[in-house]
């Protein structure tokens, strides 16, 4: 069992903090708080060990769960990976591309590894269909949220948009060619309603809104490709697969049939992939740990979730 610390008890934190616990892959530490106070709180509650000073907690684990607001996400992984310690870091990796890249550099330098907590890819809506998604030349996707206070010291792009850019960004093998993108700020600072166009060298284009001030909650979206369309309702966890092949030369009475222009003949036909169910922070938790053990590549590395922070801050520029 890894030796874990978290760093960070907040609303997230505490989640964390709970599934270290019960897993059997780790073996929980404790955790650092920078309010002394809310520490404490947790501490009390839950019988957690509460850690006063940060170098103390990192220097008694193997692995650093970074669960503080972003603003201190590099100073964190910083002082964790110059211990020569694993991090798994909250998205998104960093406030800055100018720190994720020099993570980047200090995970090669002390021979770590690093993962980084793009949730969405654990989803088993997307797990389900994820192999079948191949080359989608349009992507479509939907993330809207009720107002809620946290988060909002981030524009909705770092706040909600990055878990779509990071799942397109997984499946989409092709380099970003050029984005357009508008965000309006309704009750934050910074923007809550945001909607960029990302077109990719290979042809492909994907169309995100996010909003966090939204009337209904909704988490979805769709994957165009040749002779396939498949949605992913990542909130309700339900897949819709559609497939076209060549219609068969009898037609079935219930075979749904298109023909085009040039006279070709298409079946339409559905499939329902199985989705299981899971609770995805675990998963992508212990999918670390699986990584560390086996000296594998992380299912989400800082590589990855430094692209996704790239593009994101591309968006938000350009406003």
């Amino acid at each position: 069992m890894l030796r874990v610390g978290v760093l960070g008890a907040g609303h997230l934190g505490k989640i964390h903090l709970r599934l270290l616990n019960e897993s059997k892959k780790y073996k929980l530490v404790g955790f650092y708080d920078a309010d002394a106070i809310n520490g404490k709180k947790v501490a009390d509650e839950f019988g957690y060990q509460y850690f006063d000073n940060i170098n103390k907690l990192i220097e008694a684990v193997d692995v650093v769960d970074i669960v503080t607001p972003t603003l201190s996400h590099f100073d964190c992984a910083k002082k964790a990976i110059e211990k020569g310690k694993h991090i798994f870091i909250e998205k998104p990796i960093t406030n800055t591309y100018e720190e994720a890249a020099q993570l980047l550099e200090l995970e090669k330098k002390y021979n770590v590894k690093g993962q980084v907590g793009h949730v969405e890819r654990f989803n088993p809506a997307f797990s389900a269909v994820k192999h079948q998604i191949n080359t989608p030349m349009f992507i479509e996707s939907h993330r809207l949220a009720e107002f809620n206070p946290r988060g909002t010291d981030v524009p909705v792009v770092l706040d909600l948009m990055i878990h779509d850019i990071d799942a397109i960004l997984s499946v989409v093998n092709s380099e970003v060619k050029q984005i357009n993108a508008s965000g309006v700020s309704v009750i934050s600072k910074s923007p809550d309603i945001a909607n960029a166009r990302i077109e990719f060298e290979n042809g492909c284009v994907a169309n995100l809104t996010a909003s966090r001030i939204s009337l209904k909650n909704m988490r979805k979206s769709r994957f165009f490709q040749k002779d396939a369309y498949i949605s992913v309702d990542f909130l309700e966890k339900k897949v819709e697969v559609v497939k076209m092949q060549d219609a068969p030369e009898k037609v079935g009475d219930f075979d749904m049939v298109l023909q085009n222009a040039e006279g070709e003949k298409k079946q339409i036909y559905f499939e329902n992939p199985e989705v299981g169910s899971n609770n995805a922070i675990l998963d992508e938790l212990e999918s670390f740990a699986d990584a560390i053990a086996n000296d594998s590549t992380p299912i989400v590395s800082l590589k990855q979730g430094t692209q996704a922070l790239k593009v994101a801050l591309q968006i938000i520029a350009s406003f």
